[in-house]
């Protein structure tokens, strides 16, 4: 089969909008004849009718209204990609609205906001931090990060990067453990902000997994928190790699069982649901992937 000419679907679906092909001309602003010629080409090309015409009205065939139903999604799909090259183009401006975790929002989106505001001056950020999911809409919300996995939801999504989950402790807290099932007895800082805050799931391959629950000494409803917790000598904690990064490189805290692993989550920017974004949500979801890409890659973190 020949490539159709998908200028031919844009006659084609105004003929049925409208109709007519009258009608349609006058909406495209070109000559009834035109607008004939194009639709009887597509006929052609598809080898089937599509419209049935009367003295009075157009009509699509059961053909030309699947067609017609696929051609509309086609035509909103090329017109919000335009728009949103449109909008590319433009200079991020106005007040930017972002939601996150308090331990994310903390070691990474604050820093990443100062940057983004030197770059663009025109824009001002409001980072609301909370670890408890955050009302897009009602909160009039342009952003939220959410760190971990997602629910399912109408709210459109782009993957940032990914994060480890670490046993940690302060050095000296608990003496050398081999194997997961010896963490049950000992103490541990519980995170109330998680569905399972005692339940974790340790892996060294893919036969080789341990289901441990922990013996709770302390509990906690922020990721910030716990780590201060665990830092004081609190006992084990589970903590995302980006936030104990500098700790774990400074010997403040100790990986626990290194040789096993959690499982990894995801990060992920949430926008509510629209046909395209601003330029201040898509030059800051760029500037944060940047980040993640560099730190994933080894280099330095981003300074204020």
């Amino acid at each position: 089969m020949e490539p159709i000419n998908l200028n031919r679907l844009v006659y084609f679906s105004a003929v049925v909008d409208a109709a007519s092909f009258t009608r349609a001309a006058d909406r495209l602003g070109i000559t009834k004849a035109v607008v004939s010629q194009q639709v009887a080409a597509l006929e052609r090309e598809l080898k089937t009718d599509l419209l049935v015409r009367t003295t009075r009205r157009v009509e699509p065939t059961q053909a030309g209204r699947m067609l017609h139903a696929r051609c509309a999604a086609i035509l909103r799909e090329a017109e919000s990609a335009m728009a949103e090259l449109a909008q590319s183009n433009a200079e991020p401006m106005g007040l930017l609205r972002i939601a996150a975790p308090n331990d994310y929002g903390t070691c990474i989106l604050a820093t990443i906001a100062t940057a983004f505001s030197r770059t663009y001056p025109a824009c001002r950020v409001d980072l609301v931090l909370a670890d408890s999911k955050v009302d897009l809409i009602a909160n009039q919300i342009d952003l939220s990060i959410r760190v971990g996995w997602l629910d399912d939801s109408t709210l459109q999504t782009r993957r940032i990067g990914s994060f480890r989950q670490l046993l940690v402790a302060a050095p000296g807290v608990v003496k050398r453990v081999a194997h997961p099932r010896d963490l049950a007895s000992l103490p541990f800082v519980a995170n109330a902000a998680l569905k399972e805050p005692l339940i974790w799931q340790f892996a060294r391959s893919e036969t080789e997994r341990e289901s441990v629950e922990m013996s709770r000494t302390l509990t906690i409803n922020t990721t910030p928190a716990v780590l201060s917790a665990t830092l004081a000598g609190g006992g084990l904690a589970v903590l995302p790699d980006f936030l104990i990064r500098d700790d774990l490189a400074a010997g403040r805290l100790v990986h626990v069982v290194p040789s096993w692993t959690l499982p990894s989550g995801g990060i992920h920017a949430v926008f509510p649901a629209a046909r395209f974004r601003a330029p201040k949500v898509t030059a800051f979801v760029a500037m944060l992937m940047d980040e993640h890409k560099r730190t994933a890659a080894g280099g330095p973190k981003r300074t204020r």
